[in-house]
């Protein structure tokens, strides 16, 4: 990963939680959770915005009262060190408690130039293997 990459990555997240603060001040729950979901597929290989994005997943089913969701989110925060750890993520996954924490899922074209992926590459052959 060249240092463009990094940038792009964070210039997006903090973009993406931007977008999502905003919806959910406006009480557009849904688009701030689109908007935390795309956060955690560029998050998620790197411990430290990995578990933000879960923290801020959690503070918004906390908001909204989602306790399913808030169950899902201490769980994902509990499995992030361990998945970051041993490099077993699930590629793609939008980190929401109603997927399993272990599947992967395609990236959108958009979030795979900023992961600096290739257009066509298929998702369930990253360099880290899934769970």
């Amino acid at each position: 990963m060249n240092s463009n990459t990094v940038s792009s990555r964070s210039a997006f997240l903090a973009e993406e939680y931007r977008r999502a603060k905003k919806a959910s001040e406006e009480q557009n729950f849904e688009k701030a959770w689109h908007h935390l979901e795309r956060a955690h597929v560029v998050a998620q290989d790197r411990f430290g915005p990995h578990c933000v994005a879960h923290w801020r997943m959690l503070r918004l089913a906390w908001r909204v009262g989602d306790w399913r969701e808030v169950r899902g989110q201490m769980l994902r925060l509990a499995l992030a060190p361990v998945g970051n750890s041993t490099g077993r993520l699930p590629v793609g996954n939008r980190g929401r408690s109603n997927v399993s924490a272990f599947a992967r899922m395609e990236i959108e074209p958009e979030i795979r130039r900023v992961l600096g992926l290739t257009p066509n590459r298929n998702d369930c052959s990253s360099k880290k293997s899934a769970w």
